[in-house]
């Protein structure tokens, strides 16, 4: 074993012994300071399915009224892409819910 290797088992040991003391190490800090919020990541995925409707929308309209640069094709499509993410979001607040309920009924 070389000494770096050495000096990262020692200080993965000393990052062990600090957590099961209940002492949070600089390195955790860091990747919880770096690491995605839940409810940021759930806003921007409500904002880019939103997005993605209205952009669907607007499509449809051009088209809808005749805008020669509107094609059926990528209206389309981006319906499709529309309802597609709509779909897959409703399935993960039915998931969310779930767990959510799933830990109240939990016994404490």
């Amino acid at each position: 074993m070389s000494v770096q290797g050495i000096d990262q088992l020692l200080g993965e040991l000393k990052a062990m012994s600090a957590q099961a003391a209940g002492q949070s190490t600089p390195a955790q800090t860091a990747a919880n300071a770096n690491a995605p919020d839940f409810a940021d990541m759930l806003k921007q995925s409500l904002d880019q399915v939103s997005s993605m409707q209205s952009t669907a929308q607007t499509q449809q309209a051009a088209f809808q009224a005749g805008d020669p640069n509107a094609d059926l094709q990528d209206v389309m499509v981006s319906l499709q892409k529309a309802s597609l993410s709509f779909q897959t979001m409703v399935q993960v607040r039915n998931k969310l819910v779930s767990a959510y309920q799933e830990i109240m009924n939990l016994q404490v």
